[in-house]
């Protein structure tokens, strides 16, 4: 491709400028990026814009407002990311060397899709990281060390709302050169209770702010959301790609199946054991607990998976998401309770069961409801900052005892770019068809096929099997119904997955050795120990341990007092309880997601190969008797 120098002195391609490919379709080259970007879009191998990047890119180099919808996978983060740097390149190289100044806020719901945002970021400007400089300031870190990287002025500056309103509070965080404001995931930030903090922000946005808003869907709080960011009357292009998206082919194949409520747990078995589902599958539980619970039942049968949760520290979250990106883990058991979050102070509510559209409509607009998380985790730095602040300014007769309570910023069925999966599988039925739209989401991603299967736990089964029901099942099949017409309004079909239950009844003793083997006692060490790791093995406390030694020897020494039973012969299935097709129906090692490779002995393989040539060992047998075959005219005479 020839490329020569603009008028800013920067190379440009030439030659096919605005000219589209073979296929008719646009291409990168024809969006008129800078020479930079396009060098890191080959890199990536990325053939050709998405609909939302073709059509989303022009406008926002043109500085329009942008109000964009599409489905989740579809490349909204470089719909936004390739035109905000493209105009951060030109004015840089026309800036004679000024002192730079933030010109770019992007705000997102959660402090994975932060760092997923700059990861991106990282990737794009691969070529030009001398005049782009970007900076997450949502991850958890010394207050001192945000303080010193905002000092510089970073051109791009990823955050949450919560995050950016606590430094543009303090002056460090400066918008009086801003000219791009994004908002990703726009229906969802509201509901994780950041309305004021937007509020806030708005307000201090300089005139001429260019305002890009990403969705994939356009309800209420993206209404309430244009009001607040175009109170001047101005208005937004908004961009929906609902007919191009219904015009494409489908590739997601959605499947429910009908079951017990114990019986969950015998299909999750046989579905891996006997490969039923093959590829990375992300499974999807209502809570903190029933995570734990899910994993150690498949443990029980040699199968492997992580967790993720709003328990865990952001950092351990966000090293899960990588390293099954990277293929390490094949299995992931995620319990999105956060898929609706409450108001900014912690008092959620637990929402109804949806029935109708007006009423979840309702509902979202007025960002009420929540799946209530567990009062047992561990709380964020910032929380736990603001809250001792509070305590301490409290008179002491006022102070109450603290909760601690789950991440709020934490949320895996939007945003995360979970890649390659092959199957999301819904173990519990949300409680909402938008929360069942994200979640399938994470599938099927970018051309590529997928399947969502879904449990649901009729009326007359429920509570039928107490030890393994939940509430959130009582009104699977309400909320199924309103699934199914929400798939139909969108080209999709949900069908029942033609599976024969009574072909498992074989497995069903082991189902039960299992079940009783999962207490809550050990539901809850696993818990426990799951933090008690991240303690250890976290960078940030290897400090304090060093100064205080005794703390690591307690948390080293506190061994677990209720393990899980070991049950060596529940991970072989036996030829007898296989269905037909024997021993070919059962992959090796489906599902195994090992830590660390198991290593050959050498040593020992050594020993056994001189054993097996009569090597080193001790010599038995006629012929071999030391007295017998003594030769007493010496040796090496006959």
């Amino acid at each position: 491709m020839k490329r020569k120098l603009n008028e800013n002195d920067v190379p440009e391609a030439v030659g096919d400028k605005g000219v589209k490919g073979a296929s008719g379709k646009a291409t990168f080259t024809s969006l008129d990026l800078d020479s930079r970007l396009l060098q890191a879009i080959t890199g990536e191998k990325f053939a050709a814009p998405t609909p939302v990047q073709a059509k989303g890119i022009p406008l926002a180099l043109s500085g329009k407002d942008v109000l964009a919808r599409a489905k989740t996978g579809s490349g909204k983060t470089l719909a936004y990311i390739l035109p905000i740097l493209d105009a951060i390149l030109k004015r840089n190289a026309s800036a004679n060397k000024q002192a730079k100044q933030t010109t770019a806020l992007i705000l997102v719901p959660t402090k994975e899709l932060a760092a997923q945002v700059t990861a991106t970021l990282q990737t794009f400007t691969a070529f030009s990281a001398q005049d782009v400089r970007f900076e997450n300031i949502s991850r958890k870190e010394d207050a001192a060390v945000t303080r010193s990287r905002l000092a510089e002025s970073p051109d791009v500056v990823v955050a949450t709302p919560g995050r950016a309103t606590q430094w543009l509070n303090q002056d460090v965080l400066q918008l009086g050169e801003l000219k791009h404001l994004v908002i990703d995931e726009a229906d969802l930030v509201l509901n994780y209770g950041y309305e004021e903090d937007l509020q806030g922000i708005a307000a201090a946005l300089p005139s001429g702010v260019q305002k890009i808003m990403m969705s994939a869907t356009l309800r209420t709080e993206v209404d309430t959301l244009t009001a607040l960011f175009f109170s001047d009357g101005a208005k937004p292009t908004i961009l929906d790609l609902s007919a191009e998206e219904a015009a494409e082919k489908p590739t997601l194949s959605q499947y429910v199946v009908r079951t017990a409520e114990e019986d969950k747990f015998l299909l999750i078995y046989t579905i891996f054991k006997l490969q039923l589902i093959k590829g990375k599958v992300i499974i999807f539980v209502a809570d903190v607990d029933r995570c734990y619970r899910v994993k150690l039942f498949l443990e029980q049968f040699g199968i492997r998976s992580c967790v993720l949760n709003s328990e865990l520290p952001v950092n351990s979250r966000l090293h899960v998401v990588e390293e099954f990106n990277k293929g390490v883990y094949d299995i992931i058991v995620a319990a999105d309770e956060n898929e609706v979050v409450g108001d900014e102070s912690g008092k959620r509510k637990k929402r109804k069961v949806e029935v109708n559209e007006e009423e979840e409509e309702a509902r979202d607009g007025a960002g009420a409801g929540a799946i209530v998380a567990d009062t047992t985790v561990v709380e964020q730095a910032d929380a736990e900052k603001a809250e001792a602040e509070t305590a301490a300014q409290a008179p002491k007769a006022a102070r109450k005892p603290r909760r601690r309570r789950a991440d709020r910023e934490y949320g895996v069925s939007r945003g995360i770019d979970f890649r390659h999966v092959s199957c999301v599988l819904n173990f519990d039925l949300p409680e909402t068809s938008k929360s069942y739209t994200h979640r399938i989401g994470r599938t099927a991603r970018a051309g590529q096929t997928g399947m969502a299967l879904s449990f649901y736990v009729p009326k007359e089964l429920y509570r039928k099997h107490k030890p393994t029901s939940i509430p959130q099942c009582e009104h699977d099949e309400k909320v199924l119904e309103t699934i199914r017409s929400k798939q139909e309004e969108k080209g999709g079909k949900v069908d029942e997955w033609q599976f024969d239950m009574t072909k498992l009844e074989g497995f069903r003793y082991r189902l039960a050795d299992a079940l009783r083997a999962v207490t809550r006692i050990a539901v809850r060490e696993a818990r426990t120990k799951e933090l008690r790791q991240e303690l250890i093995n976290s960078e940030k406390l290897k400090r304090h341990f060093e100064e205080n030694p005794e703390d690591l020897r307690h948390l080293r020494h506190d061994t677990e007092t209720h393990a899980v039973r070991a049950q060596p012969h529940l991970k072989h299935v036996p030829d007898y309880l296989l269905p037909a097709g024997g021993k070919a129906a059962v992959a090796k090692e489906v599902g195994s997601v090992a830590f660390r490779k198991e290593k050959e002995n050498g040593l020992r393989k050594r020993r056994a190969f001189n054993k097996g040539r009569g090597k080193g060992r001790i010599a038995k047998g006629k012929g071999l008797d030391p007295l017998k075959s003594l030769n007493a005219k010496g040796r090496g005479r006959k």
